[in-house]
């Protein structure tokens, strides 16, 4: 689990669209893990999701928030296994 917390006066407007089918306004943010969390522990970061085109200019992201992961019980947080890695550890006869 990931808790994070947004900043809702960061949103820029053009970011909100309404949704024509059930006219609610929705925002699409990525949250992306961070190379090692900050001082307050955050693992990950979130920032409003750019188009293809704002990518392709450079555009800066719009930073909104931050998190952390929660781990309950046994679970790990070991990221899973690169596919690559998996085929060449792959000795099954078929």
């Amino acid at each position: 689990m990931i808790i994070i917390d947004l900043c809702l006066s960061d949103i820029p407007a053009e970011a909100r669209k309404k949704s024509e089918k059930n006219q609610k306004v929705y925002a699409k943010f990525v949250v992306d893990e961070r190379k090692s969390p900050d001082n307050y522990g955050n693992t990950h970061t979130v920032y409003v999701n750019q188009t293809k085109e704002e990518r392709e200019a450079g555009n800066a992201k719009q930073y909104v928030g931050s998190g952390k992961e929660i781990v309950f019980g046994a679970k790990t947080t070991a990221k899973k296994p690169d596919v690559e890695q998996l085929r060449d550890e792959d000795d099954l006869p078929f």
